[in-house]
């Protein structure tokens, strides 16, 4: 596994870049796939991460101590002349039976435009999946699984838990407030339809459409949006309506179980019942490549995870542009 080999070397190194290839992994959501970084927490559960999301991996670093920290956070790193809090996932994630110590290895990531460390007990190697053959929680009970999103198999039959980076952050740090959010008006009704699969994630962006004045059906993959969406446009084809009238902007996440955004995306511009709703996507992967991505995909608006102020300026004009058409 050649795009492997960076990272493993990157173990006895410095650091490593993991990412050998922004535009060959780019090309995998496209086709309802994606890679995941395998990594261990010391127990006998096997975790991922979306690749995107991870920068390079390396050894766990010497961590400056700092007063005030919140749970979980064991400190700070200078890396390349930026300071970055380091997360301890074990401790984020209450894993009462995860070995003492702070783990043999550190995850860069970066989200949200937010870049933080995540140590772990070891990282193992990338895995490619079909996006299908992750699937979400049957149950959440609390503890470690309230910090998993989604769930997928290897060939040998073990699972691999996902993490839920955005439940992981929204705990250390506390959730993002929505602040002043601008009403659309009262002149016309306007309606978005959204997916995503972070429960997180969905709380804000209601608490933004409420603010906004903008009424919201929501689903919670894409698989569930894509079923959803086609059934409400075989309804209006049989009743004579425009979708128009019931969806103005469909809002989509670009990670997500069973289905990514970026085929549903595409399933929903090649379909003409769909002719002049736009598409935006909602996502915390926001390189240029993946907004490269978006854009091939024909996504009409691409607004990064998560700034309430952002997403509401993105969505307003289409609003309304779509209620003048």
């Amino acid at each position: 596994m050649s795009n492997f080999a960076a990272l493993m070397t990157g173990q006895s190194q410095a650091s490593g870049s993991l990412i050998e290839s922004v535009d060959a992994r780019t090309k995998l959501a496209g086709s309802n796939r994606m890679e995941i970084l395998l990594f261990s927490l010391g127990t006998n559960e096997t975790f991922g991460i979306n690749v995107f999301k991870v920068r390079e991996v390396c050894k766990t670093p010497a961590i400056t101590r700092s007063p005030h920290m919140p749970d979980g956070v064991e400190g700070l790193i200078s890396l390349r002349g930026n300071v970055i809090p380091v997360v301890s996932l074990a401790r984020v994630m209450h894993l009462a039976d995860a070995p003492p110590g702070l783990g043999g290895s550190m995850m860069v990531t970066e989200y949200s435009k937010r870049t933080l460390g995540f140590l772990v007990h070891d990282v193992d190697r990338i895995i490619r999946v079909e996006w299908d053959r992750v699937r979400s929680p049957e149950t959440v009970t609390g503890g470690a699984q309230a910090f998993i999103t989604a769930i997928t198999e290897l060939d040998n039959g073990k699972l691999v838990s996902i993490v839920d980076v955005e439940q992981i952050m929204a705990n250390t740090f506390g959730e993002s407030v929505v602040g002043q959010i601008e009403h659309i008006g009262h002149d016309a009704e306007y309606n978005v339809f959204f997916v995503d699969d972070s429960a997180v994630a969905r709380k804000k962006i209601i608490e933004v459409l409420d603010k906004m004045g903008v009424k919201h059906k929501h689903a919670q993959n894409g698989m569930e949006a894509w079923t959803r969406l086609s059934g409400m446009a075989a309804h209006a084809q049989q009743t004579g309506r425009d979708l128009r009238d019931e969806i103005n902007v469909i809002l989509v996440d670009a990670e997500m179980p069973e289905m990514d955004g970026y085929v549903l995306t595409k399933n929903i511009k090649s379909d003409r019942r769909f002719d002049g709703i736009p598409v935006v996507m909602h996502s915390s992967l926001s390189s240029e490549a993946n907004r490269a991505m978006g854009k091939a995909v024909g996504v009409d608006a691409y607004v990064a995870k998560f700034d309430a102020e952002a997403l509401a300026e993105t969505l307003r004009p289409l609003l309304l542009k779509t209620r003048r058409d």
